[in-house]
C-alpha cells in the first residue's frame, strides 16, 4: 500500500548498503525481487535467515547468474521492470552479460543503479574497502572523536546506509521520475565516498567560515562545545546535552542553578573547558532516570542516553511504534511515514522462496516472462 506501489525492481543481492536499499524501496510499497546466487548446502551459515532484518518485504529467490540461463532470467525481467540495482566491483556485471547495455537494450526506460564504495571510475574504482575505508577518504572518520584521542568508527551508518544504501534509494527515485518523463532510462553511479562527504557539507560550510577545526573534539557539534556533548549521571549512564539555541542553553544554566555562567559567552570556547566542568559537576548528582524527571518540560534539549535494550520501551517510540516485532524479532518500524499511502512490513526476513513462479508472479512479470524464465533455468 506505500507510495512506491506498482513499481517493480530487481535486486541483485549485497550486503549492507544495497540490502538497505532494497528495505527501503520494499517497504514503501515497491515490488522489489532479490536475487542471490544459490548456497551450497554444505556452506555455514553466520546468522540465521530471519535475523537479516535488512532483507525484509522482498522475496528472495536463488539464480546462478554465472549460468546463461541465469543470467538470461534477469534479461528476461528486466524487461518488466522499473529499475535493476547492483553493489559488485566495476565490470563485475558486464563479465555476466549484465551490465547496463545489455539490460538497457531489453528495456530503453530501465533504471540502473550501481552501488559501490570508490565509484565506477577513478585510481581506485577497482580496489577493495568497506565502510571505514570510504568514510576516511571522505574526511568524516577524522573528525570524530575526543580532542586529543584517536578517531571513533560511527557504525557503519555514514559511509555503507546513509551515503550509500540512501543515496542509492534516492538517486534510483530521482532518475525513475525522469524516465517516466523521457522515456529513457539511465544509470545511478552511488559511491559510498560519495555520498558520505555530501553529508558533510554542513561542516565544509563551518570549516570555510573560520567556525570549524580539523583538531577532532573541538567543535560545536563534534562534541567539543559543553552546550552539544555527553554528560555522565551519578549511575554511570549519560544524558545528551544540546542546546544550541541561546535561549535553551539560558533555560539549562537556570534549571541548573549554574548562574556563575554567562549565557551571553556560550560560544566562547576559552570558556568551554570550565564550563563543562561545572555542568558535569552537577549532573553526576542525580541519576539519569532522575534527571529525565527533573528535566521533562524545561526546553533544556536534554534527553537519556538509551540503550538498544531501552528504546522501544521509551514512552515517545512506543507510542509512535517506532519498533515493532516481526515473527518475535524486535526490529524499526517503515520511515518515512505517509498519511495516505502507509507503508509497511510486507514480510519478515527469511530463507530463499523455493517456488520462483510463485515469486515471479508476486513480483508482477508477465505470464511470457515468467515462462521464459523457469525455461530457461531448467535448460
Amino acid at each position: 500500500m506505500g507510495p512506491l506501489k506498482g513499481f517493480k525492481i530487481i535486486e541483485i543481492a549485497g550486503i549492507g548498503p544495497g540490502q538497505l536499499a532494497g528495505m527501503l524501496l520494499a517497504d514503501m510499497g515497491a515490488s522489489v525481487i532479490r536475487i542471490d546466487r544459490p548456497k551450497k548446502l554444505d556452506q555455514a551459515v553466520a546468522v540465521d535467515t530471519r535475523f537479516d532484518i535488512l532483507n525484509r518485504s522482498r522475496p528472495l529467490v536463488e539464480v546462478d547468474l554465472k549460468t546463461p540461463g541465469g543470467a538470461q532470467v534477469v534479461l528476461d525481467l528486466c524487461e518488466d521492470a522499473d529499475a535493476i540495482f547492483e553493489g559488485f566491483r566495476p565490470g563485475t556485471m558486464e563479465r555476466l552479460g549484465l551490465g547496463p547495455v545489455e539490460c538497457m537494450a531489453r528495456n530503453p526506460k530501465l533504471v540502473y543503479g550501481r552501488m559501490t564504495g570508490w565509484g565506477q571510475d577513478g585510481p581506485m574504482a577497482g580496489e577493495i574497502g568497506h565502510d571505514a575505508n570510504f568514510i576516511a577518504l571522505a574526511g568524516v572518520y577524522a573528525s570524530i572523536g575526543e580532542k586529543g584521542g584517536d578517531p571513533v568508527y560511527p557504525l557503519n551508518l555514514v559511509g555503507d546506509m546513509g551515503g550509500g544504501g540512501a543515496y542509492l534509494v534516492m538517486g534510483l527515485l530521482a532518475a525513475m521520475l525522469e524516465a517516466a518523463n523521457s522515456g529513457k532510462g539511465q544509470v545511478v553511479d552511488a559511491a559510498m565516498v560519495d555520498g558520505a562527504a555530501s553529508q558533510m557539507g554542513l561542516i565544509w560550510g563551518l570549516r570555510a567560515a573560520g567556525l570549524w577545526a580539523d583538531e577532532r573534539g573541538t567543535n560545536i557539534l563534534d562534541g567539543g562545545a559543553p552546550f552539544s556533548t555527553a554528560y555522565r549521571t551519578s549511575d554511570d549512564l549519560h544524558m545528551a546535552v544540546a542546546p544550541i539555541e541561546n535561549r535553551f542553553y539560558k533555560n539549562l544554566l537556570d534549571v541548573l542553578g549554574l548562574d556563575d555562567i554567562d549565557p551571553a559567552r556560550q560560544y566562547d570556547r576559552s570558556q568551554w573547558k570550565e564550563v563543562r566542568n561545572k555542568i558535569q559537576a552537577v549532573f553526576a548528582t542525580r541519576t539519569r532516570d532522575e534527571w529525565c524527571d527533573f528535566l521533562e518540560g524545561t526546553d533544556t534539549c536534554c534527553t537519556p542516553i538509551l540503550a538498544m535494550s531501552e528504546v522501544a520501551m521509551h514512552p515517545h517510540n512506543a507510542a509512535r511504534e517506532t519498533f515493532v516485532e516481526i515473527d518475535g524479532i524486535p526490529q524499526p518500524a517503515p520511515a518515512p511515514r505517509f498519511s495516505r499511502t502507509k507503508s509497511e512490513i510486507g514480510q519478515a526476513a527469511g530463507p530463499a522462496q523455493p517456488d520462483l513462479k510463485q515469486a515471479l508472479t508476486e513480483w508482477g512479470a508477465s505470464v511470457h516472462i515468467i515462462d521464459q524464465s523457469i525455461r530457461n533455468l531448467s535448460e
